[in-house]
């Protein structure tokens, strides 16, 4: 494994980030499913360390997401408020969790992975089987969604909170598909703004507790937002012609191997 502290710019970490960030672009989900497992498997870099760094970079991205969404009129800031009252708190106690055993230690390592592994397997069933599911639902009951539980949602966030601050997958796949099962009567484009709000506090709070705990490569931070900035913009302009479903059943698929290599790793 790579060293925490070390990583000077690269062309290798700069490509990656404008991949994952066009990707990101193309489908709105990927970023941390996607750049974890890459830091890990591909540039060898320690899981607490790729979950750290990847946990800044993605509350930096989603930042710039948040502001074309808000002036587009497309966040619900009720249901932002809702999730991040339940997966702040489940940042802060899973943080205090992780400091008490040591980031580098091997049963926080390992926990890492395997929360990485499974995480990334359930974001490939729920991109394949969310809508067939969600219709399933509304059919044997039409009014499916209409009076969501806010404690449900609190809950949701409180689950996507401890998943994201082990893993730092999950606040865009996750978190996606289960506002669409609790709100699936409000417009996607609010559901997609309002997660990548909800991500916005949630990463920065765990990236931030990670930083600290020494598990964050600046250096490595710095190359994969100089590549992720353009693809995200890039990927964006290709969204309108790219076609949805071969981009949802790639996605999956590569999601389901490397969440298969993560857990046989």
């Amino acid at each position: 494994m790579m060293a925490v502290g070390h990583a000077a710019l690269s062309p290798a970490y700069i490509l990656s980030g404008l991949l994952v960030g066009i990707l990101v672009g193309l489908t709105g989900v990927g970023g941390g499913s996607l750049m974890t497992p890459l830091l890990v498997l591909v540039f060898g870099f320690h899981p607490s360390t790729a979950v750290g760094t990847d946990l800044l970079f993605a509350a930096a991205t989603k930042t710039v997401g948040t502001s074309v969404h808000n002036a587009g009129k497309s966040v619900d800031w009720r249901i932002v408020g809702l999730l991040a009252s339940g997966s702040i708190p489940a940042t802060i106690l899973t943080l205090v969790v992780m400091a008490h055993f040591g980031t580098t230690s091997h049963a926080v390592t390992a926990t890492i992975s395997l929360v990485l592994g499974v995480a990334l397997l359930l974001s490939a069933a729920s991109l394949l089987l969310k809508d067939r599911v969600l219709q399933l639902a509304l059919d044997r009951n039409p009014d499916f969604g209409r009076d969501t539980s806010l404690w449900l949602t609190i809950l949701v966030g409180f689950v996507v909170g401890v998943v994201v601050s082990i893993s730092s997958v999950g606040a865009g796949a996750l978190g996606t598909i289960a506002l669409f099962f609790l709100y699936p009567r409000l417009p996607v484009v609010r559901i997609v703004g309002s997660d990548i709000a909800h991500a916005v506090p949630l990463t920065l709070v765990a990236g931030i507790g990670h930083w600290y705990l020494g598990a964050v490569n600046l250096p490595l931070l710095g190359s994969l937002l100089i590549g992720s900035i353009p693809g995200i913009i890039l990927g964006s302009l290709g969204a309108r012609r790219a076609p949805e479903t071969v981009l949802k059943f790639a996605l999956a698929a590569v999601l389901l191997l490397v969440g298969i290599k993560m857990l046989t790793a």
